[in-house]
């Protein structure tokens, strides 16, 4: 199979698992959202571990040890993720599923906004009319609500900030996430104890088959994020953007058909807003991607 091919199929799976997620936190109840967080923390660090020794690659921890700049970034990555984790379980147990799929729908957008206002890169103009679309779009979902939709607004916004600092820092995705895992581990364990201490923790006392559960949270963060690093090194970024949108779109339809939260015509027409948005923005991208691919095919003149 070619390698753009498998490329395209890794991604496919991530995404996928990515967006099936809903169908699998509710399993975890009566667990609440901090304990199935706690939990993801710990087991995800194992399961990383297991990762990282099957690959025998323990070397860049030497390296990384020498530059406590990237240690800083990975620490922040590591609440800023579990910011982004935290209020998606929360959000799905409690049965936002629609409004945290609205918080990744937009994440595109806002990644967009933190390119001008932080990297101070300068917008084409479908691109402003996209981010345009987009605000047009919280503001009528806003008053649907009743409310902001500060579910989907922290997860796109905590999602965003997670990539960026991912971006600065460098650091390869399994190594990665050793690291941010470790960092959250004691007071991941500390909680855990707490809950014990307290007679509220589930673990081991909702049956075996629950107990499973929480401790497959870790393999379920681990195996897409491997799956999409095995992506991103064999599609080009533009494919990775196009196929971010399946996660998204699945916990939409597991929001909708599934879990049947309420969708009055007014939250139709926010989302239809969304979706044009990135309608926009999706073909702004692979327009001009694809000029660019042209120029580079396209021989220099040749001086007279």
């Amino acid at each position: 199979m070619p390698e753009s091919r498998r490329g395209v199929l890794y991604g496919i799976a991530a995404y996928a698992m990515w967006g099936l997620f809903p169908l699998y936190w509710p399993l975890l109840k009566p667990s609440g959202a901090l304990e199935i967080l706690a939990h993801r923390m710990a087991w995800s660090l194992v399961a990383v571990l297991v990762i990282l020794a099957a690959m025998r690659h323990w070397s860049w921890i030497r390296e990384l040890l020498r530059t406590p700049g990237k240690l800083g970034l990975l620490t922040l990555a590591a609440l800023i993720i579990t910011v982004n984790w935290g209020v998606y379980i929360y959000a799905v147990n409690t049965g936002h599923v629609v409004e945290s799929a609205l918080g990744y729908f937009i994440n595109p957008l806002v990644s967009v906004v933190f390119g001008v206002v932080l990297l101070k890169e300068r917008l084409r103009p479908l691109q402003w009319a996209a981010v345009g679309l987009g605000t047009l779009a919280v503001i009528v979902l806003t008053l649907d609500y009743g409310r902001l939709p500060w579910i989907a607004l922290v997860l796109a916004m905590s999602f965003g900030t997670y990539g960026l600092v991912k971006k600065t820092a460098q650091v390869g995705a399994a190594e990665s996430m050793a690291v941010e895992t470790l960092v959250l581990l004691l007071p991941a364990l500390g909680y855990l104890l707490y809950l014990g201490g307290q007679g509220q923790s589930t673990f081991g006392t909702a049956g075996a088959g629950h107990a499973l559960l929480l401790a497959g949270a870790g393999a379920i963060t681990a195996v897409p994020l491997i799956c999409f690093s095995a992506a991103a090194i064999r599609v080009p970024l533009t494919t990775i953007g196009l196929l971010q949108y399946i996660a998204p779109v699945l916990q939409f339809l597991c929001g909708v058909f599934i879990v049947h939260e309420t969708m009055p015509a007014s939250r139709w027409a926010g989302f239809a807003i969304v979706w044009l948005a990135l309608s926009v923005f999706t073909w702004d991208s692979l327009r001009t991607a694809h000029r660019a691919r042209r120029a580079e095919r396209e021989p220099e003149p040749v001086p007279a």
